[in-house]
């Protein structure tokens, strides 16, 4: 009787497809896009869609979203998702006949099944790998083959980690050039209450005057208006202090030279369709970049670039942030 109950028992639940390696889920999103979930034990999590190979979600063990997307973004081709880390690739900017900030954020990406070794950090645990290559309409646009592999992580405190490899693999003996940025949307309280450092004393591109060079002069960068600036050979490690939130993001950045900071303000964000018109006051853009000097590589080489977010509790004394704690820690 047993093998008889056995016999006509239900099949099992199917189970949602797995990653490799665990703690990874296939899903779709509201609008059907495809996205990899992250999960770690400790409750840390982040997606990643496969269009744009864009970073839509991170959150710590406390469930809170840490990155902004706009409540009007487009999950859908041809336009970009308006919020997240989306990767601007191969330019960043408005450049000849490329698409602004090139075509990477508007692609459908695969997920790599053979990536090449990284080095071993054993604390990671929860990762993703991604590829891109071009199209044959991607060559008609930038004529060169290249391979952009891209692996998102989960760090062991719930630091989110981005490491984007892009190696020329063209035939024909030619390099190419391109420039780069991980143009990423911090949520904040309000963009009032927010100050960064760090970037202090550096000189910057204004994009709002003409690109103009200046020297930035204030103890920390605060907002009061538009900014749209690329600050030059700006520091490893840069600090987004909420202080509504009592909360400091550490951005460390990684073969990426430069920082762009972006916030559109409330005249500009009426113009942005896929952006509510007050939602510039709970974003931030502080964007590990490589604008001044282009990357160029020879066929056969590789560049990396690695972005790495923290979000942590902000340290006061005076009312200032403790830099030992963040800045040098």
């Amino acid at each position: 009787m047993a093998g008889a109950a056995s016999a006509s028992s239900p099949p099992p639940t199917p189970k949602s497809p797995k990653l490799q390696p665990p703690l990874l889920e296939r899903a779709k999103g509201p609008s059907g896009l495809d996205k990899i979930v992250l999960r770690d034990p400790r409750g840390f999590t982040a997606e990643v869609r496969l269009y744009g190979g864009q970073v839509t979600s991170w959150k710590k063990d406390h469930g809170d979203e840490l990155l902004f997307v706009s409540n009007k973004a487009i999950f859908k081709s041809p336009g970009a998702i308006r919020g997240g880390i989306p990767i601007c690739f191969p330019q960043f900017g408005t450049h000849g006949n490329l698409e602004k900030h090139g075509f990477a954020r508007n692609r459908l990406w695969s997920i790599d099944d053979n990536p090449p070794p990284l080095p071993v950090n054993t604390a990671i645990k929860t990762f993703a790998d991604l590829i891109l290559k071009p199209s044959e309409e991607d060559l008609k646009i930038w004529p060169h083959s290249f391979e952009f592999r891209l692996r998102v992580a989960l760090g062991p405190k719930g630091d989110l980690l981005v490491t984007s490899r892009i190696r020329n693999t063209n035939a024909d003996g030619r390099p190419f050039s391109f420039t780069f940025a991980y143009h990423t949307y911090f949520s904040v309280s309000d963009i009032s209450e927010v100050r960064i450092e760090g970037l202090e004393t550096l000189d910057y591109f204004d994009n709002l005057q003409d690109k103009k060079r200046y020297t930035e002069q204030g103890d920390a960068i605060v907002f009061e208006s538009e900014v749209d600036k690329i600050y030059l050979d700006a520091p490893p490690k840069i600090a987004i202090i909420d202080h509504e939130k009592k909360r400091t993001f550490v951005l460390r950045k990684d073969g990426l030279p430069d920082a762009v900071v972006w916030n559109p303000w409330d005249k500009k964000s009426k113009t942005i369709p896929d952006f509510g018109d007050e939602e510039y006051k709970q974003m931030l853009c502080v964007e590990p970049a490589a604008v001044e000097k282009p990357i160029t590589l020879k066929p056969g080489e590789e560049w990396k670039g690695r972005l790495e977010l923290s979000a942590v509790p902000s340290s006061y004394y005076s009312g200032q942030l403790d830099p030992d704690k963040v800045l040098h820690g």
